[in-house]
């Protein structure tokens, strides 16, 4: 499977080192808005074709698939060009700036009949499999419980007055795009949609959220989140259950999924993996296309829709507007 990649940053070098690992991934091209970028970036890698122009790769033959990992304000618009020219479209998380966007790429997607797959690597991972395969054994659910805060080498920029692309509003960036969704996106794959939402945010003087907090309401339980670039915070994710409650070290990449039971007895219902989680989304990816389905039943577009207009709704809440959604969803 030929993919070229749309960013020529660190995230693109992971997707790629990774797929370089994987049985049917190879590389195929390279886009970049300069030739030079391009080219030294296909180089890097051994990809034969450099491009500036998307329209041009995609139409070349020289690929079968694109992967996304440009800033956030660019994936929609992006996202339906490949599309609109019959390309499968693996793009990075968030999938896009708002649920207007997400619409019409699933539009564009079911239009054209092709592949769109967001690219959130953990619920992909065998470990989140065991966590969804084993919740039964807790009982009742009561509460899920999940936190991802991790303070961000780009905020010391920030503080001394430049501000980077993370903390950068126009490419819908922020605390709760770049990091939250990690605990927005197991939850919604788990247990749907939530009937409340009630968030709390930090806004920094550039526009976007240095961190926030949500409270979510379900039928029988509640959901806890809490996300930060701008602190780093070791708690790990639980679920609670009236009979048990299961500790994940970390939600954005579950490596050790236990049980503990109310009678004090320990499960470790850990599973083996790849320190590398790229590898089981670009496995699932390939997969999906070899087999001729359009959706992922765990990264479906239902879970990425969902995921997005909880995130609305919690930038409506705190107040957290991107140029971006002045667009509204028209992408082509």
């Amino acid at each position: 499977m030929r993919f070229g990649v749309i960013g020529t940053n660190w995230i693109t070098e992971e997707f790629i080192r990774a797929g370089q690992e994987v049985e049917g991934f190879s590389l195929g091209a390279v886009y970049s808005r300069t030739i030079d970028r391009a080219k030294e970036f296909a180089e890097l890698f051994d990809a034969p074709h450099a491009f500036t122009d998307i329209d041009e790769m995609v139409t070349s033959n020289v690929i079968d698939a694109v992967y996304i990992a440009s800033p956030n304000s660019f994936h929609a618009e992006q996202a339906i060009q490949c599309m609109n020219q019959g390309m499968h479209v693996l793009c990075e998380k968030p999938f896009a700036s708002n649920i207007a966007e997400v619409e019409a790429m699933i539009q564009a997607a079911k239009k054209n009949d092709v592949l769109l797959m967001e690219a959130v690597k953990s619920t992909l991972a065998p470990n989140f499999f065991a966590i969804q395969e084993n919740l039964h054994k807790l009982g009742k659910i009561r509460r899920y419980a999940a936190s991802n805060c991790q303070y961000s080498s780009r905020y010391d920029a920030y503080k001394e007055g430049t501000v980077l692309r993370a903390f950068d509003p126009f490419f819908s960036n922020g605390a709760l795009m770049d990091i939250g969704i990690y605990c927005l996106y197991p939850l919604v794959v788990l247990f749907g949609e939530p009937t409340g939402i009630k968030a709390e945010g930090i806004l920094l003087g550039s526009g976007v959220d240095g961190e926030g907090s949500i409270l979510l309401k379900y039928a029988e339980h509640d959901a806890v989140i809490s996300y930060s670039k701008i602190t780093t915070s070791y708690l790990p994710a639980e679920i609670q259950g009236e009979e048990a409650t299961m500790v994940i070290d970390k939600i954005n990449h579950p490596q050790k999924v236990e049980i503990r039971y109310r009678d004090g007895r320990i499960e470790d219902v850990t599973r083996a993996q790849t320190p590398k989680t790229m590898h089981y989304e670009i496995r699932e990816f390939i997969r999906l296309l070899q087999a001729g389905t359009k959706e992922s039943a765990t990264n479906s577009h239902a879970a990425s829709r969902a995921t997005m207009q909880i995130m609305d709704e919690a930038r409506r809440q705190i107040g957290l507007v991107f140029p971006a959604d002045q667009r509204g969803g028209n992408q082509g």
